[in-house]
């Protein structure tokens, strides 16, 4: 027979997992049409060239990271390899940058060194509040980049501030987090749908 801390824990584990299917149910039914648009946007940036960087702080720079990952490495051979760079990668060059001139500054001076305007910028924050984020995405919208933010709560100052802004309205950065990563594997998908190639998932 369990014990009451197993019945609790078995409680505790179905009840967050419905919460997360929910979230994410909720947001997808909100965010299907721009999530198309953005898809067939990034089509066509990435058809003339364009890469996607990708920018974020602590768990949101591992989702950045897999982000480029996604798009550089398909899981399957029959997909393209897309151009996409995490500009969370080099710790020598972050902590570089944030003790010689400021840790707001971080991704933005990579970004004059390395971005043009065909190019894409992806920000992910749970809270839409990063100084460093809200700095590299200014940067990229006067340099005419496709910017695309994925942020959580109620999207915080990044709200309304790229192209794309997709907000999961949820106070728990994981259930955030679980719909941030949804969000990317569908959007990955759709481009390369929106491509013409095969769809395999």
């Amino acid at each position: 027979m369990p014990d009451m801390i197993d019945i609790l824990l078995q409680e505790a584990i179905l009840r967050k997992s419905l919460e997360s299917q929910q979230v994410i149910a909720k947001f997808f039914e909100s965010n299907a049409n721009q999530i198309a648009q953005l898809s067939s946007t990034m089509k066509e940036r990435f058809l003339s060239g364009g890469r996607l960087f990708s920018i974020g702080n602590g768990g949101s720079a591992c989702d950045a990271e897999h982000a480029a990952v996604e798009f550089m490495h398909p899981i399957f051979e029959k997909r393209r390899a897309l151009q996409a760079i995490s500009l969370t990668s080099s710790s020598a060059l972050l902590t570089a940058l944030a003790n010689d001139i400021d840790f707001k500054k971080v991704f933005t001076k990579q970004l004059e060194q390395l971005a043009t305007e065909v190019d894409m910028l992806l920000a992910i924050s749970t809270s839409g509040m990063s100084p460093n984020l809200v700095d590299a995405v200014k940067f990229a919208r006067e340099k005419r980049m496709l910017t695309v933010s994925f942020l959580g709560k109620d999207g915080g100052r990044m709200a309304d501030l790229a192209d794309y802004n997709f907000v999961v309205p949820s106070f728990s950065i994981h259930r955030i987090q679980e719909a941030h990563t949804l969000l990317l594997h569908v959007l990955w998908d759709c481009v390369h749908l929106s491509m013409g190639e095969d769809d395999l998932i």
